[in-house]
């Protein structure tokens, strides 16, 4: 399962079901994005006890050689830093900011900056998924970053995007805005 795919097809579906029962889509998104974090955590370590999605090579002295690698290499656990900053930092960050009343929109956009920012951070340590090397970059000129990273920066936009436009509604008091 790719978290990527999970963002469009989740929130799509429950797009359909809010608008039949007229609930406002960024109160939902609002409501889940400090829940998330506590299953992304439990994801990477699973990750980490499946043996999948590790790090590249390195020779640090708390890389890990994973039985499941065919070439027996010391490598980053990475999917113990992404469960540390997508699972535990991020849910810290989300639920302090969204402890009090933010306009709609706001705790949904920070959970997708930070979790954007977490992972493109990881990524650089992550070994590239097999099937994607080889292949063209996404953007020829961003030809440095993985397919995972390209997948962040959307993520990352619209995040900001989220936060910003919602800057200038007034917050009421149970933190949602008026139409």
């Amino acid at each position: 399962m790719s978290f990527h795919g999970g963002l469009i097809g989740v929130p799509s579906r429950c797009y359909c079901l809010l608008r039949k029962h007229q609930v406002p889509f960024l109160a939902l998104g609002d409501f889940v994005a400090p829940l998330v974090p506590a299953g992304l955590f439990f994801g990477r370590i699973g990750n980490f006890i499946g043996q999948e999605l590790y790090g590249r090579a390195t020779d640090l002295p708390w890389a890990m050689v994973f039985p499941a690698d065919p070439l027996q290499l010391s490598r980053h656990p990475s999917q113990l830093y992404e469960a540390l900053l997508e699972g535990v930092l991020l849910f810290i960050m989300v639920n302090w900011y969204a402890r009090k009343p933010r306009r709609s929109g706001e705790v949904a956009g920070l959970f997708l900056v930070l979790y954007g920012c977490f992972r493109f951070a990881v990524e650089m340590v992550r070994q590239p998924d097999a099937q994607f090397v080889g292949q063209v970059a996404l953007v020829e000129s961003f030809n440095w970053m993985t397919r995972g990273q390209a997948l962040c920066v959307p993520m990352i936009l619209a995040g900001v995007w989220l936060m910003r436009q919602y800057l200038q509604r007034p917050i009421s008091a149970l933190g949602k805005t008026g139409s």
